[in-house]
């Protein structure tokens, strides 16, 4: 669409995205991401939608090998005119509500799926979405100039850009470092040792009719497989994509009845928009938690692609979070079920699947029937419903540390979006935590106790974290940034804190609208 020139300014670039082009600027270069790719994204669309019109180098440097990097050169379609401090940042249509969906005569046309509203913090450079009001009648096909503008923000465009030039250093040295090489043997052998011996613990118990430590064993061995497979889903263990991705399937779906392909595309949206309210589906638990009173505004979430209604059913189990916390994370493998079964079946009417879509749908579809074949003939075994019911409980509640985990690393961090000017490593440091955690007892945490250095360098094999985030904190000291990382003890504590806090606001929210109600009520008696 046009030819290539070689300097593009600003207001050309953004005249077209709003012709409908997906335009991402990448080490001083203007890729004009193809339709058929944004499709085909391994990754999932929404990862590279989050940065039209913005600079997304550190981004793409942290998500791709350097084979995949030479293709992406390819989509350069000349370069950016930008300031002494850097390329300054357009709003991606999707963060302010707009998508290209397929029109009723075939052509890609805008959508306005949802309404941009102000902050109800005090930052205003935060953007928020919630449900667009079908009622209003807008006069345009599409977002507008003023769509793109950033709002006002107290960051400097030059702090900024001084931490990205400091992270691509920290990068080369992490690098050189040699610390993306897998140890397959010191990291990944007792790894492999640990399952066996976990699943045949489980099989040995299961045969003597010892049912509970049977559950317990087998489902140690969930928690423990999902750490691998959550570094065969950022390509950290072989780096190749289709091997990665086969071992995955057979860990995740086959052995865990859950499907990678769901889990790669939710879990790169929330490492590239962290916490934030609107966008990322890791913080998004309405109606049972909320860890943010933006929540009250009944968002609209641009994964789900659904409002996220805030009422007085709502606002009675966030009254209630703080203490219904560690309950609510026992059941969390069947939430994990629901949604990746979820995933599955909408990629079964998806025909733009991305790159090897089409036999990884089809092998986690078999690996899903494959495990509730054989753990359904396990709970079958069992003796009596009763016994079954035991141990299915057993088992799925033995994995909810990990859940535990997953939430202390970001639910007590900034959920405030400071807008498309905040550097990659501002944002990951401001909204991530590290897990405190002896060396010897790592292995209860996967090694991802260390999420501030993972969400820095996600492609890095998690056994050398440990290493790496001695850099990543001399890094975050030469930049005045903080590295948070708190005990196990102290991050329940700060999380649990967070969401008394909500829940307090939200019984305020409840009082007040039962109060409305009721004089509502006495004025029509009246």
């Amino acid at each position: 669409m046009g030819a290539i020139k070689r300097e593009w300014p600003r207001e050309d670039v953004a005249a077209r995205i709003l012709a409908g082009e997906s335009l991402v600027v990448y080490n001083g270069l203007l890729l004009r991401i193809p339709q058929a790719w944004l499709n085909a994204h391994p990754g999932g669309s929404l990862a590279i939608l989050h940065f039209v019109g913005r600079d997304a180098t550190d981004e793409i440097d942290a998500y791709h090998s350097d084979e995949t990097m030479r293709i992406i050169k390819a989509y350069a379609i000349g370069t950016v005119e930008s300031s002494h401090h850097g390329w300054e940042p357009l709003v991606p249509p999707i963060m302010s509500g707009w998508v290209r969906k397929v029109s009723s005569d075939g052509s890609l046309a805008w959508h306005n799926e949802a309404t941009a509203i102000p902050s109800p913090s005090s930052l205003s450079s935060e953007i928020l979405l919630v449900e667009k009001d079908s009622t209003l009648l807008y006069h345009h096909h599409g977002p507008s100039l003023s769509d793109l503008i950033p709002p006002p923000t107290n960051l400097s465009l030059k702090v900024q850009s001084q931490h990205s030039m400091a992270y691509r250093e920290l990068h080369k040295r992490i690098i050189n470092a040699g610390l993306y090489k897998t140890r397959y043997i010191t990291g990944y052998g007792p790894e492999v040792a640990r399952y066996i011996l976990l699943a045949a613990s489980s099989a040995y118990a299961y045969t003597n009719n010892w049912l509970i430590t049977s559950a317990v064993c087998l489902g140690l061995l969930w928690h423990q497989l999902v750490f691998t497979v959550h570094d065969l889903g950022h390509m950290g263990v072989t780096h190749d994509w289709a091997v990665d991705r086969l071992i995955a399937i057979f860990l995740a779906d086959f052995i865990g009845g859950l499907s990678v392909g769901w889990w790669v595309d939710n879990h790169n949206v929330h490492h590239l928009v962290t916490n934030h309210p609107s966008h990322d589906p890791d913080i998004e638990h309405l109606p049972f938690l909320a860890i943010s009173t933006a929540f009250f505004s009944s968002l609209w979430s641009s994964y789900y692609k659904r409002t996220m209604v805030f009422n007085r059913f709502s606002a009675f189990f966030i009254s209630l979070q703080h203490n219904l916390f560690y309950i609510l994370l026992g059941f969390g493998r069947f939430n994990l079920y629901a949604n990746a079964y979820g995933f599955l079946i909408r990629k079964a009417f998806d025909t733009r699947r991305a790159r090897g879509g089409r036999w990884s749908w089809w092998l986690e579809i078999i690996g899903v029937v494959f495990f509730w074949c054989w753990f359904g003939a396990v709970l079958k075994g069992c003796g009596s419903w009763g016994n079954a019911l035991i141990y299915l409980m057993v088992s799925h509640v033995v994995t909810s540390p990990l859940h535990v985990q997953i939430v202390l690393s970001h639910f007590s961090m900034s959920t405030a979006d400071l807008g498309p000017t905040e550097s990659f490593p501002h944002r990951q440091l401001r909204t991530t935590t590290d897990v405190i955690c002896p060396p010897y007892l790592s292995f209860l945490h996967g090694g991802l106790h260390l999420q501030v250095t993972h969400h820095l360098f996600p492609r890095l094999p998690r056994h050398n974290l440990s290493e790496a985030s001695v850099l990543v904190k001399q890094f975050a000291k030469e930049q005045g940034l903080v590295y948070a990382e708190f005990g196990f003890i102290r991050g329940n504590g700060e999380v649990l804190s967070v969401l008394k806090g909500v829940a307090d606001q939200a019984r305020i929210v409840g009082m007040v609208a039962d109060n409305e109600i009721r004089e509502a009520m006495g004025r029509k008696d009246s």
